[in-house]
Order: structure tokens, then sequence, then C-alpha cells
């Protein structure tokens, strides 16, 4: 059972109600969800397009400016350069597919067709700095981009919480 509370934060992160939300996979050091994951589709058999989706906007915020900076290029050159670097990137992948099957089965779903039970470019290309970050926060030391560009970011969470969750009202109030 996810906390309501949990629920309600990743809301007014996303500022919508949360769709397919499995569990909270990491908590930012504030305290609240950053990540969560999803069920590879949601209630209607629409394929959810990650498994674990960053919802801080501070930190989705900080990720864009590394996006924007040219750095996911400087990861593919490495990436066709670096032999070892591949071989981790393409562990990552098959432990995001393990998971990502594994979540699908425990909630009954069909499976993803090929080519989409991936997410961030896995294992050959850096898409998606959101997807590989939250893919490191929620499973750390698995993913080499993801752990980069945390390792680039500044404290998103250093100004206090993204989003302010109310308290849960006393029973008998």
């Amino acid at each position: 059972m996810i906390d309501p509370r949990d629920v309600a934060a990743v809301e007014l992160q996303l500022g919508r109600k949360p769709r397919a939300m499995r569990r909270v996979a990491h908590r930012c050091p504030c305290g609240l969800p950053d990540v969560v994951e999803t069920a590879p589709r949601l209630p209607d058999g629409t394929p959810f397009p990650t498994l674990f989706y960053l919802t801080c906007p501070k930190a989705a915020s900080a990720i864009g400016t590394l996006e924007s900076s040219g750095l996911m290029r400087q990861m593919r050159e490495r990436l066709a350069e670096d032999p070892e670097l591949a071989a981790r990137y393409r562990a990552a992948h098959e432990d995001y597919l393990a998971r990502r099957a594994k979540a699908g089965e425990e909630e009954g779903l069909e499976p993803l067709p090929e080519g989409m039970q991936s997410a961030g470019g896995m294992p050959t290309r850096v898409k998606c700095l959101h997807a590989l970050v939250a893919h490191e926060l929620a499973v750390p030391g698995i993913n080499p981009f993801g752990r980069e560009a945390l390792d680039m970011l500044p404290e998103w969470w250093a100004g206090g919480p993204c989003v302010k969750v109310p308290e849960p009202e006393e029973e008998g109030e």
C-alpha cells in the first residue's frame, strides 16, 4: 500500500494525479519522494514510458540544465569509444529490463512490445538523463551515466522541499 501522503506529494510535484504508481523508489534528502516506480502499463493497457519516474521538479530542472549543456553528446561519444563503459551501461539496461518485466508480472500485465522495455536510450544511446538519474537513484550503483549526471547536480533539496504536503487531518476534528 502506498502512503496517501506520498501520493499527495507526487501529485503536487507533477501538477496532476500520478498514474500507474507502484511504490516510492527513492526519497529526496528532504524526505519527499523524488523517484517513483510505475507499472509498465496504465490501467487501460497503454504502455507507460518508464519504470522509474523522476517526480521532483527541482531535480528535473537541474537535470534539464545538464541536458542542455551538451553532456549527453559527450556521454554518447564516450559510450562509442569505451568498451568497459559500454559493458556497464549494457548491464544497467539488463537490470532495467529485468525489473520492468518483474513489475509487469507482479501486476499481471501483458509484456511490453519489443523495443519499449528500456528507457533513457539504453543500451546504445544516451537520450534522457532524467530516466538514467531516476534509475541510479532507485538502484544505486547500477547506471554509470545516471551516476555521473547525479554527481554533477547541485543539491536540489538544499533550499527545502519542492512542495508542501498538507498534514493529514486528525480524526474526529
